[in-house]
């Protein structure tokens, strides 16, 4: 007992003196503007409003239907699956680096018959042991290790809030883009009903000689292309459709709608905060600083390996000729070592690897930096987007009401004998056309929104 409490009582003391070597993580400085570009300095500071990335993505959403097609991608989606799986896994390998900082305590138990021409009445021997082994962690080789896997833990946990946002916000687009298809097929539709009664109109006014047959094959021509864009949505419809299937972790089959693309509600004027506020919002700029911690800490495991190692062992067991004596007073054994390990030539390895570290380590501070840039540009870009795509859609609406009012003219001028049908050929191939890019635009308002929401970091809070 005496020796043992020796083992114990130099481990302790080596522990106590350990130190850990390689340097402690301080994150670097990076450049961050003051305001976005294309903001005013007091939109993105006023204190009664919430920046938008941190409003919850169901108080963005607020059409019943996606939000209900988001909650089935967020518990069913593959990939958000993979992603908690291998949360799983960097979890589990912190508790391995964990356990190299403790003992490793084993048993043993032999049975052995010796039997000899000399001796033959040798008896049995039973043998029962405890070994012991400690690697002290004097220069915190494994304590860098181990902070190296939980912030490559924490890495992993910023890569799912990364899958999270990234899904929740696919399903939102793929959505949006859902409905544009969806009007601009009403569109369609509605059109070629107008189209085939043109037709007939000009049919019976060429049979009745009032007009000649190229008003017909015209008309003709305008039918035709209101099937083909119906033939081409209904395609686009379908594989939109199986898109969203896709992210919600279902089979291809149809999506349920709700409400309509033009009446979704959206804010016009978006509070985006303060850049800073990126560095704590965007997950995949904490997961960058995240890898950047682990490759420091990397930094000093390496470094450890130029020092000695100090291994301490010990064990104790008892050996009888029979089990049940084991209990009467066995004789006993035991031994208590240490061992110290300094490398003397490895080649240049140790160094070599040491440099390595090193240079991991700058590579993932350029990144994490260049990081924090990439997410204040998407913000900006994100921005006039958002503001430039709402001005679009607002002159193409301008610009179908004008065309709505020439059509219509036309086609009063027309069945008054005033104009030829090819005006009216001319005027509703407009409007169509103009009908088809005003779904195009609301459609791209909303994806910018959607991607705004997305640059300043919402979309992972639940």
């Amino acid at each position: 007992m005496i020796r043992i409490r020796t083992f114990v009582a130099v481990a302790l003391l080596f522990s106590l003196l350990a130190c850990t070597v390689g340097p402690n993580y301080k994150r670097p400085p990076v450049t961050v503007p003051g305001n976005y570009r294309g903001t005013a300095p007091e939109a993105s500071t006023q204190p009664d409003k919430q920046s938008f990335g941190e409003m919850k993505w169901f108080t963005v959403f607020e059409d019943q239907t996606l939000e209900s097609l988001i909650r089935e991608a967020l518990t069913n989606n593959y990939d958000l699956r993979i992603a908690a799986a291998r949360v799983a896994q960097a979890r589990a390998i912190v508790g391995i680096h964990r356990a190299d900082q403790l003992p490793a305590v084993s048993g043993s138990g032999s049975i052995s018959n010796q039997r000899s021409v000399f001796y033959p009445g040798s008896p049995t021997f039973d043998t029962l042991s405890i070994q012991a082994s400690y690697i002290i962690d004097f220069w915190g080789q494994y304590r860098r290790a181990t902070e190296a896997a939980r912030a490559n833990l924490v890495a992993t946990e910023f890569g799912q809030d990364v899958v999270r946002t990234t899904l929740v916000t696919d399903v939102a687009s793929q959505y949006f883009l859902l409905r544009q298809y969806d009007v601009q097929l009403e569109y369609s539709k509605k059109t070629l009903e107008g189209d085939k009664e043109m037709l007939n109109l000009n049919t019976i006014k060429f049979k009745g000689g009032e007009s000649p047959q190229t008003d017909v094959y015209q008309a003709q021509l305008l039918v035709e292309q209101a099937e083909a864009q119906i033939i081409s949505l209904q395609q686009l419809i379908e594989q939109t459709e199986n898109a969203i299937s896709v992210l919600l972790g279902r089979n291809p089959g149809p999506i349920a709608r709700g409400t309509n693309l033009i009446d979704q509600p959206h804010m016009p004027e978006v509070p985006t905060g303060l850049p800073s506020a990126l560095l704590e919002r965007r997950p995949d700029v904490r997961r960058a600083e995240q890898v950047l911690v682990a490759a420091n800490a990397n930094v000093g495991v390496a470094k450890a390996a130029f020092f000695p190692q100090f291994a301490l062992t010990g064990s104790f067991g008892a050996q009888s000729t029979s089990i049940a004596s084991f209990l009467q007073g066995p004789a006993t054994f035991w031994s208590v070592g240490g061992q110290v390990t300094q490398p003397l030539f490895q080649g240049g390895r140790i160094r070599s690897n040491y440099r390595l570290a090193w240079a991991q380590r700058d590579e993932a501070e350029l990144a994490y930096q260049q990081s924090v840039q990439l997410a204040v540009t998407d913000v900006a870009n994100s921005l006039v987007g958002y503001a430039q795509s709402r001005k679009y859609r607002m002159k193409i609406e301008e610009q179908t009401q004008t065309y709505f009012d020439t059509a219509r003219l036309a086609n009063v001028r027309f069945t008054g004998g005033a104009t030829s049908f090819l005006e009216v050929l001319v005027t509703q191939q407009q409007y169509f056309d103009s009908q088809l890019a005003l779904a195009q635009a609301w459609n791209a308002e909303l994806q910018n929104y959607v991607q705004l929401y997305r640059s300043l970091g919402g979309g992972w809070q639940q």
